[in-house]
């Protein structure tokens, strides 16, 4: 019955395109003979054209529970659209072929139970001739759907070549972002030393000058003991950095472990749920790390927040992250820290949203594919 409703409508939907299709003849040929010169998307009538093909995808989905993911281009909704005229034509066809045998079969039983029959063999022939007509356009029918999938599968979905170019296009951005990324996270890595551990390393070679040159043991004795604190204090930064540029207790522990050392240096309460029975492959377990370890840094600097909502969990062959904080909201996907992260996600092809309204709260996700 759905599918029978699904031919009706795209039976009228036919026809209207094929009275529609007269007056755009002229627009309409360009882009039949020819796809547009790249660069250049036609207008008229590309987008009239892609919000019919639209409707005619809502259609198969409703009706026929198919779908196709990509969205359609100007050039192949309208070689579609053309396409699938005289095969909508036909649905009706066969849909008006049921209907008269259904008519048929219908009259012949109805004479046959309810009047006098002059010519019996002329109404059980013509009963046995409409259900033939019945049976034949339920096959038609069923016929006719799958044809309207293939069509719809061989004009919209792109093909072998057009998917290596967008995959090679992708990969070539993705590309650039990584080596944007670790330039950037150089820069960052070389200010911290320069502003943080090299400051204080200078700091207490000062100091230990002082110490060598003083001559009363009591003021010699507490340069060194600010030497002291000072070396501590280089050492603890120096730590620091060494963390962020990829933390150690990832490659002996594993993800769960690098994740709680992130919740317990965290001055916020940081609520953290890692379900991962099945460990993912370390660049899997990087990006993830650095995902939730930007994130959490991101929420203590800027967001205001109170605590810190952090859920890792496999879910097949992918690695699912969410950090969600109560804070202020409207963090921006262009900020530095977010895009290093998108390009990290990128990189493994991943998918990687910010959710981060103004008031809060916001959630930034990321899925790793694990095969």
């Amino acid at each position: 019955m759905r599918g029978t409703t699904g031919l009706a409508l795209g039976a009228l939907t036919a026809l209207a395109g094929a009275a529609l299709a007269l007056p755009l003849l002229p627009l309409l040929l360009p882009a039949l003979i020819r796809p547009a010169a790249a660069g250049r998307p036609r207008r008229v009538p590309g987008a009239l054209a892609v919000r019919l093909t639209r409707a005619e995808l809502r259609r198969l989905e409703r009706w026929y529970g198919r779908r196709l993911p990509a969205p359609p281009e100007p050039d192949r909704a309208v070689r579609y659209l053309a396409a699938r005229i005289p095969l909508g034509l036909l649905g009706g066809l066969v849909l008006a072929l049921g209907a008269v045998g259904l008519s048929w079969t219908g009259f012949a039983a109805l004479g046959w139970l309810f009047t006098s029959i002059e010519y019996p063999w002329a109404v059980l022939v013509t009963g046995l001739l409409g259900l033939f007509l019945v049976v034949l356009a339920a096959q038609g029918a069923h016929a006719t759907v799958l044809l309207e999938w293939w069509l719809a599968r061989r004009l919209l979905e792109p093909g072998r070549r057009d998917a290596l170019e967008r995959r090679i296009a992708q990969l070539a951005t993705s590309r650039a972002e990584v080596m944007a990324a670790v330039d950037g996270e150089r820069r960052r890595i070389e200010r911290d030393l320069h502003d943080g551990v090299q400051q204080r390393l200078v700091a207490l070679g000062m100091l230990i000058g002082r110490a060598r040159r003083g001559g009363d043991p009591e003021r010699v004795g507490r340069l060194l003991l600010q030497a002291h604190e000072e070396s501590r204090r280089a050492l603890t930064e120096l730590r620091e950095v060494a963390w962020r540029v990829y933390p150690t207790v990832l490659d002996e522990a594993g993800l769960r472990a690098a994740l709680e050392t992130v919740a317990d240096r965290t001055p916020l309460p940081v609520r953290l749920a890692c379900e991962v029975a099945d460990p993912p492959e370390r660049p899997v377990e990087t990006v993830a790390y650095f995902v939730v370890s930007e994130a959490v840094t991101n929420v203590v600097k800027h967001a205001e927040a109170t605590r810190v909502e952090v859920t890792v969990r496999r879910a097949g062959d992918t690695l699912r992250v969410r950090v969600e904080d109560d804070g202020s909201g409207g963090a921006d996907l262009r900020g530095g820290g977010l895009t290093g992260l998108a390009s990290r996600v990128a990189a493994l092809d991943g998918r990687f949203g910010v959710h981060s309204p103004a008031g809060g709260p916001t959630v930034v996700t990321a899925e790793l594919p694990c095969g």
